[in-house]
């Protein structure tokens, strides 16, 4: 799972006595940002008043902010909409928000990203407003969200866009598959030599453009002999439902043909690259994590070894903590006894539920959010053409149909049912990292892999006392380095 956090914010308990009645809400869209008026989904957030803020928003870890939602459709510009703030709220409808004053903030979502991305281009606004007890609330949308700044080539990190045929024919309009491409600093003096490849994927919520991020750190340190000479490729892997892993996908189309049978043709076309399965490597944290365990175990051939850090769920005995296979009636929310079934922990606290987590995601989105982004990707496709959901987001009761479908996609059981021919193609290909204390308990599957490759003779997993998601990759005494170079020096031993 990726979970990659946008802001790590810790769940703050409202205790005082809920107002009784609906909060009146009412927004205006200023002609100024949106003259011919607008649609998407509409957004109000609610916080406390104990700092001032700039900007609200849903935050990672639910609970801070309470938020709201509805779909407006031709929101006209100059108009005032009265927002409905009980039916779709999280954590709770704002009637029962606590007495006191308040700061809100609207947000139209314009193209539907927000559960994949929060807050970003083209997204409309208003001013953050402190309201008095329960005051009207009045907000006008008056403010645009800039875009980023697109990617600019530089001498050693440039831009690939590629109109994939595969994934183009699937949707009917035309996909564009993304990289950032870090080249090795004497790539432009030498027009001779040929590179291996390291082919990285992030997690959930990030894209290609990390390569001009750690792109230079990565070329500097090649030059000064601490990393192999190589190409890092850094594919995107957003999409507007969320993270397609490069797993073929009946809702989201064939994100692994097109990647092995197109993308990387077209890139070893472009650039001076070993075309060779030994020469391709991959690695990837969380989300990147499971989708490069994915690659190198679908495509075997294709790729020459992964390295694999914290990934998601690998072992769906294990999906953040809930049992997925055949004939498991375990529920989503609650284990057997009863209690909130854990999804994120910090410092040995327990810090969100699982429902929590679905519950605050189904305000912000229909699709893009974490478990949707599972969904549009494992599930099958529903009668009314979006994939079906594992479980039921009221009661957390999972989908027998649905749990028999997501099995083609559970790595353990793909190992070990086809591992006569696999075993020998994986050969010293595998490599897991993951933290004991895992953020999200993902070490839990991949002890589970880890327990199944170790009796295939295959001891390639590394489980580290004390990390968690985030501080995985700092230095550790068996990479006293950091995790990044010691995976670089593992990849260049595994080419000779």
């Amino acid at each position: 799972m990726s979970f990659m956090p946008k802001k790590l914010i810790l769940c703050l308990l409202f205790t005082v006595t809920a107002v009784a009645s609906p909060r009146q809400i009412d927004i205006t869209l200023d002609p100024g940002v949106a003259p011919h008026g607008a649609s998407g989904r509409l957004l109000v957030f609610l916080a406390d008043n104990a700092k001032p803020r700039e900007v609200l928003n849903g935050g990672f870890v639910p609970g801070e902010t309470w938020m709201a939602a509805m779909e407006v459709a031709n929101f006209a510009a100059g108009s005032t909409i009265s927002f409905d703030a009980e039916h779709k709220a999280f954590p709770k409808p704002f009637s029962q928000a606590p007495a006191g004053d308040h700061q809100f903030m609207a947000l139209l979502d314009t193209d539907h990203s927000y559960a994949l991305t929060a807050q970003n281009e083209g997204d409309l606004y208003s001013a953050v407003v402190v309201v008095h007890g329960n005051d009207p609330v009045k907000l006008t949308l008056n403010k645009v969200t800039p875009g980023r700044p697109r990617p600019v080539d530089t001498e050693n990190v440039k831009l690939v866009e590629f109109e994939s045929p595969m994934l183009s024919a699937f949707w009917g309009r035309p996909i564009i598959m993304r990289a950032g491409v870090v080249l090795p600093p004497d790539y432009a003096k030498d027009s001779a030599t040929r590179y291996p490849t390291v082919y990285n994927v992030h997690g959930f919520g990030g894209d290609h453009t990390t390569a001009w991020r750690i792109g230079p750190a990565i070329v500097k340190d090649v030059a000064a002999g601490k990393r192999f000479p190589a190409v890092h490729v850094f594919l995107n892997a957003s999409f507007p439902t969320g993270h397609v892993v490069f797993a073929d996908s009946v809702n989201n189309g064939p994100w692994g043909r097109a990647l092995t049978e197109e993308f990387i043709p077209h890139l070893e076309k472009r650039f001076r690259l070993v075309s060779k399965t030994s020469a391709r490597f991959l690695t990837g944290h969380s989300s990147g994590g499971w989708s490069t365990l994915w690659l190198q175990v679908a495509y075997p051939d294709v790729f020459g070894g992964t390295w694999s850090t914290a990934p998601d769920p690998a072992d769906l005995h294990k999906f953040t903590g809930i049992d997925v296979t055949p004939g498991s009636t375990q529920n989503a929310y609650r284990t057997k006894d009863g209690h909130p079934l854990n999804l994120v922990r910090m410092n040995g606290k327990e810090i969100a539920s699982l429902e929590e987590f679905a519950r605050a995601e189904e305000v912000q989105g229909e699709f893009g959010g974490q478990f949707a982004s599972f969904e549009w990707v494992w599930s099958p496709k529903g009668q009314d053409g979006r994939p079906m959901k594992l479980f039921n987001r009221e009661s957390g009761e999972q989908d027998p149909f649905v749990q028999q479908a997501w099995q083609k996609y559970d790595i353990h059981r793909i190992l070990e049912t086809n591992w006569s021919t696999l075993g020998p193609k994986l050969k010293g290909k595998l490599h897991l990292v993951v933290g004991a204390q895992d953020t999200f308990h993902l070490e839990e599957p991949t002890i589970l892999l880890c327990d199944f490759l170790k009796a295939k003779g295959q001891d390639v997993c590394e489980i580290v006392p004390g990390r968690d998601h985030m501080t995985l990759y700092q230095n550790y005494k068996t990479y006293p380095e950091g995790l990044a170079l010691r995976i670089d020096h593992e990849m260049r031993e595994a080419l000779k």
